[in-house]
Order: structure tokens, then C-alpha cells, then sequence
């Protein structure tokens, strides 16, 4: 059995949509320079043939992990989300305790993680650390230059 892939709605759309267009643009354009390469002849020596296999390829492995990360998925209901515990979907305003320094993130599962966007995975080690509790706990991080405490302000859908 495959593992349960948690995601919003808003993620499950987004990889629906990367999906649709693997499928419907970029099959047809890889196609297309397989097509155009084998008008060029003798294929054993065809770097752009063999490009185009190799990204052929590539395409269809990363069509065959988004379909099943759809088949997999669990979507987490805004409606049912607690704001009194940390859980999937939650967004979370913490306080590290030794800078002071107060950041926002949301909880998501690992498919549509992106630090960059504040959507920390429920499987990462800050992700870990704080589903579960409540608001004024500590969550304790582990980090490379040791362990980093952070208290939770604010639970919020």
C-alpha cells in the first residue's frame, strides 16, 4: 500500500493542473523532436534523438509520481481543522525563544512543501516538532547547531 500524500485543495489543483499540462503540451512537444530528430537518419549517432528519448523519459516518470500522488491523497478540509491543536493545514505563528524572532508558517504534507512560501512539511523536522500541541507550548526543533525551542503564539486555519 502507498503512503497517504496530505495536501490542500489548493495543491491537490496545482498538481492536477502540472499533470494536465504533462500530458496535453509537453507529451506532443517531446513527440514532436523525437519526430523531428529521426528525420535527420542514422539515430545510433543522434545526440538530439537521444535527448529527446532521455526527456521522453523523464516526463513519463514524473507523470506516473504526480498520478500517484493524486491517487494517494488525502485532502485536508479547512472546515475540519482545529484551531486549538497543530495539525495538517494549520498555520502557525511560533517565537523562537532564543532570538525573539516570530515567523508564520503552514503546515502541508510533503507534496507541496515549499519553504519559500512559509508551507513547512508535517514530515520535517519543524513540521514534527510542532503537530500536536497547542497554543503557548514549546516545540522543541532539532537543528544542526543543536536544538532550537519555539513557542506557539496563534493556531489559525
Amino acid at each position: 500500500m502507498e503512503k497517504q500524500v496530505f495536501m490542500t485543495q489548493e495543491g491537490y489543483n496545482k498538481i492536477e493542473e502540472e499533470l494536465e499540462e504533462l500530458k496535453s503540451v509537453k507529451r506532443k512537444e517531446i513527440s514532436d523532436r523525437i519526430k523531428q530528430a529521426l528525420e535527420f537518419g542514422d539515430i545510433s549517432e543522434n545526440s538530439e534523438y537521444d535527448q529527446a528519448k532521455s526527456d521522453q523519459a523523464q516526463l513519463e516518470e514524473r507523470i506516473i509520481k504526480l498520478e500517484g500522488m493524486l491517487r494517494d491523497s488525502a485532502i485536508i478540509e479547512e472546515e475540519s481543522l482545529s484551531t486549538t491543536e497543530v495539525s495538517i493545514g494549520s498555520t502557525v505563528k511560533l517565537k523562537a525563544e532564543n532570538t525573539g524572532e516570530t515567523m508564520e508558517i503552514m503546515i502541508v504534507g510533503s507534496a507541496e512543501a515549499d519553504p519559500f512560501e512559509n508551507k513547512i512539511s508535517n514530515e520535517s523536522p519543524m513540521g514534527n516538532a510542532i503537530l500536536g500541541l497547542k497554543r503557548n507550548q514549546v516545540a522543541i526543533v532539532p537543528a544542526p547547531g543543536g536544538d532550537i525551542k519555539y513557542k506557539i503564539l496563534k493556531i489559525s486555519k
